[in-house]
């Protein structure tokens, strides 16, 4: 490329052609040639007469000046001029990597990151220079230090699938991947600008390779330490990067209203010091508002590591204790109630008054202390409460054990039936020794919990045998004597320990093991900072996960990791992303930045040349000289004409108008009759979307069609037409073989006359795809859009549904599928049941299905995200990550190819004619 100030030509050469321009001046003023001078003595008699038509000796100069602006404009179009050339790669042309970071830190202004990168790839691709873009969160799969070079144009269609991840680059796999890299190539490195161990190495292995330029954003990089609670003051420490003079940045809490409807909750203003890189807030929140709080984040930040979730260590829980009796003044260490809070009130908000009272006020967990029998009155309206979702901790006692409660018969408010008496040392059952507590099973919500040798049992009431008692137990003694029941009630649990809540009968309320079981009921909220021996043995599943920018999103069908594995310093990563994580009795909050992570801007050594992301954006001027020239060749026409006597200047005046309006109009089209949109969607095929009111959703949908046509065009006999929005209430249906409805839990439901019209639509072959977007299993009303599209298809005669069996001709009616992947993987696709009486027939590698085609398709996986593309044939959201999201996007264009062909040809592929063509590809 030659640049010559702000503007660069891809082919310079053509340039030479100015220097024609004179010459060609030259010629058109000599044609016509001058007339010739003749004096003739009877043309004195023309004198004084005037003709309507005249014309010039010669062209007037302005009309050649336009004719030479004309010819330029056209040259220096196809030279290849571009404004704001971006040559900062190096002008040499041989192989460039296009190195990101690809974390959090990179997402808030991931926008001017692409955009820059782009202007790399469309300079490198000018140069014709092999090309491999890198993000060292999504590190190239195969051999160690493998750099994917390509051309240009095959990385652009993929740049819109790379995304900033939720976390930060793995520094093993960066020094091994960086240490192994092999050949000679220029690295364009777009930095987070967040100093890592790793960069040093890393830069002296690429400089190694060839020159380096780095480009950094000069915006402020902040993000949020996990939360922490303390002497009932809630704290979020802000940590900054670039620390040159004082700053502030202010933290929102974020949470539902009572309505569940998320809203900001309080806020505060972080103020930074000269110099200094944290500032602390500080929160005091009544407990109800506290509880509701599920994230802090900095307003105006954009990324993962700008939110910290809460979890059940801030959710501290309301505890009411009632213990059977007055409390033993001058003995306290033999007094119940002092142990229960001494274990309690650093985790829990705790409650002591008059049952009935405690009640009415909603407690979260109520703990009695040797409390044998209550009034009717109230038995009842605890019942009540716990049915509702309360929790019933009961510790015995010696008036639990001298009273007759659950004896003769099953007592609601306890999990078990007791024997009379009760076993201690000396007594008739007496014990050599004191026992101590036998390893807690899997299915105990103990299990995994350390049991120290100096925890001894020496007296405790007794469980009656009966059927349901092995199930009911989940903590036992060295003999198998029962020392915790629990049974379920309605929505509630009833919890018995079968010792006192003091040192009478145990040495368990000294221990630290004590204060670990109330936590595993979920008696009391959870310390913030967990050891691996407290998870061990939990496994815990991924609820929502943060994506790189910060969003909450669904976490899908990913698997479940061990509890051990999130204890605190747990480092996020693709197969641990931040997010929530729920066990079985409670929740742990992943945060990108830990309680005690710092963060520093980079020092990049002198010799490497640092610039900033405000660059201006590089832009293409062929298209608008061509306009020009095409202007200018449009008023030189006119002009001749009017030169030349052929057209007076009143019509030119005319014309001019004319040729105006009609530019202006051209953008503008008439709006369209309802003969000649019915005539549009029935003389090709046309793929449709139904309307939801949704602009972003709508819009989504038609580019998804899009794309899905496109590939139609390209891979099948098909040529679809441009998709085509359908409103329900108003368009008529029948024209479509086929219409993709997504579904969100906003959109209005149609009307009855909307739904006759559906109904006939379903009953006359149409397909309607209904695509919930979530990942979840659709048809199950799980997730909001789930229980929205229940709501929706509830009026629609659709016929017995069941996951696309194996054997079904979506499988094959055109490539050979055993997933439907869209953005989502989710293996259940719903559709149309088989007859009961389909069998396979002998020689058939499949079914003897219907040959209907089935009228609806129910999934979640948003294929028409996958399918989407722009007006340039880019994809407009990305899949999975790296190679493996490009395979999947790949499937689920076939995904789609497979659909429109079974909605076109029915169930063809289950014809015998085929069986020898299919099984030989099965066989491959």
């Amino acid at each position: 490329m030659w640049v010559l100030g702000p503007i660069g030509f891809t082919s310079p050469w053509l340039l030479l052609g100015l220097i024609v321009l004179p010459v060609l001046w030259l010629i058109l003023r000599a044609v016509p040639p001058a007339p010739i001078r003749r004096r003739f003595p009877g043309v004195a008699l023309l004198v004084g007469l005037s003709d309507d038509e005249t014309q010039t000796d010669k062209t007037p100069w302005w009309l050649l000046l336009l004719r030479m602006l004309a010819v330029a404009s056209i040259i220096l179009a196809f030279a290849g001029p571009v404004l704001n050339p971006d040559t900062s790669p190096g002008v040499d042309d041989g192989p460039l990597l296009i190195l990101t970071d690809g974390s959090w830190a990179d997402a808030r202004d991931w926008r001017a990151r692409t955009e820059r990168m782009s202007g790399a790839l469309s300079e490198a691709g000018r140069a014709g220079r092999p090309v491999a873009v890198v993000a060292l969160t999504d590190l190239p799969v195969g051999a160690v230090g493998n750099v994917p070079f390509l051309a240009a144009n095959a990385w652009a269609a993929r740049l819109p699938s790379i995304q900033p991840a939720p976390y930060d680059p793995d520094p093993a796999q960066v020094a091994q991947w960086g240490a192994a890299l092999e050949g000679d190539f220029d690295t364009f490195w777009v930095s987070s600008g967040l100093d890592a161990p790793w960069r040093a190495d890393l830069l002296a292995s690429l400089e190694a390779r060839g020159k380096v330029r780095v480009f950094e954003s000069p915006r402020a990089l902040r993000a949020l330490r996990s939360p922490s609670y303390s002497d009932g003051v809630l704290q979020v420490t802000a940590l900054r990067a670039q620390t040159d003079g004082p700053g502030q940045a202010v933290v929102r809490a974020v949470g539902p209203d009572p309505a569940g409807v998320e809203r900001e909750l309080a806020r505060a203003t972080a103020e930074f010091a000269a110099g200094e890189g944290t500032a602390t807030v500080a929160l005091s929140l009544p407990p109800e508002l506290r509880n509701r709080v599920s994230r802090f984040e900095i307003e105006g930040a954009r990324s993962a590591g700008a939110v910290a979730l809460t979890d059940d260590a801030l959710q501290r829980r309301e505890v009411a204790l009632i213990s059977g009796g007055n409390t033993r003044e001058g003995l306290e260490l033999l007094d119940q109630m002092h142990y229960l809070r001494q274990a309690l009130e650093p985790t829990a908000d705790l409650i002591e008054g008059a049952l009935s009272d405690i009640i009415l006020a909603n407690p979260d967990v109520i703990v009695f202390a040797d409390v044998a029998r209550l009034p009717e009155v109230t038995e009842t309206a605890l019942l009540e409460w716990i049915n509702k979702g309360g929790l019933l901790v009961r510790f015995a006692g010696p008036r639990l054990a001298a009273s007759d409660v659950s004896r003769e018969m099953d007592d609601p408010l306890m999990p078990v039936r007791l024997r009379a008496g009760g076993r201690s040392v000396g007594g008739a059952m007496s014990w050599g020794e004191p026992k101590q507590l036998q390893a807690f099973a899997e299915s105990s919500p103990f299990y995994g919990l350390a049991i120290p040798p100096d925890v001894t049992v020496n007296a405790q009431v007794m469980a009656q045998p009966g059927p349901d008692l092995s199930e009911r137990v989940i903590a036992s003694l060295s003999d198998g004597t029962p020392l915790v029941t629990r049974k379920s009630q309605g929505e509630g649990q009833i919890v018995l320990f079968h010792v006192a809540a003091n040192v009478e009968w145990s040495s368990l309320p000294l221990s630290g093991l004590f204060v670990q079981m109330l936590e595993r009921l979920a008696v009391s909220s959870f310390p913030a900072a967990q050891d691996p021996a407290d998870l061990a043995g939990q496994t815990f599943t991924p609820s929502q996960v943060l994506d790189g920018f910060g969003t909450l999103r669904d976490a899908g069908d990913m698997p479940g990791v061990p509890g051990e594995e999130l204890a605190t310093g747990a480092r996020p990563g693709p197969g641990l992303p931040p997010g929530l994580y729920a066990g079985d009795e409670r929740r742990l909050a992943l945060n990108v930045i830990g309680p005690d992570r710092e963060i520093s801007a980079t020092r990049w050594p002198a010799r490497i040349t640092v610039e900033g992301l405000g660059i201006a954006r590089e832009a293409a001027l062929k298209p608008w000289l061509i306009l020009l020239a095409m202007a200018l060749l449009a008023v030189d026409m006119v002009s001749s004409l009017v030169v030349s006597g052929r057209l007076s200047r009143a019509r030119a005046t005319v014309m001019a108008a004319v040729l105006g309006a009609t530019m202006s109009l051209a953008p503008h089209q008439a709006p369209a009759q309802d003969d000649s949109a019915a005539i549009a969607a029935t003389s090709e095929v046309v793929l449709a979307h139904v309307v939801t009111g949704d602009a972003q959703l709508d819009t989504l949908a038609r580019q998804g069609l899009f794309g899905l046509s496109r590939t139609l065009f390209q891979r099948t006999t098909i040529e679809p037409a441009a998709p085509i929005a359908v409103n329900l209430e108003t368009d008529e249906l029948a024209f479509f073989p086929f219409l993709y409805w997504p579904v969100s839990e906003t959109q209005p439901l149609p009307s009855d006359a909307a739904y006759v019209k559906l109904n006939r639509y379903l009953r006359s072959g149409g397909m309607i795809l209904f695509d919930t977007r979530d990942s979840n299993t659709a048809y199950s009303g799980t997730s909001p859009a789930g229980r929205r599209l229940q709501q929706l298809a509830l009026p629609l005669d659709i016929p017995p549904l069941e996951p696309i069996p194996d054997d079904h001709v979506l499988t094959r009616t055109f490539y050979l599928l055993q997933d439907f992947p869209g953005r989502y993987t989710a293996r259940q696709v719903w559709v149309e049941a088989a007859p009961a009486d389909a069998k396979q027939v002998d020689g058939m590698p499949f079914r003897n299905l219907n040959d209907n085609v089935t009228p609806v398709v129910i999934g979640g996986n948003d294929w028409a995200g996958a399918w989407a593309q722009t007006d340039q044939g880019l994809p407009v959201l990305p899949v999975g990550r790296g190679f493996a999201g490009e395979r999947q996007r790949e499937l689920a264009y076939r995904f789609g190819v497979n659909l429109i062909m079974h909605v076109l040809t029915g169930n063809y592929k289950s014809d015998q004619v085929h069986v020898p063509a299919l099984l030989d590809r099965l066989g491959q």
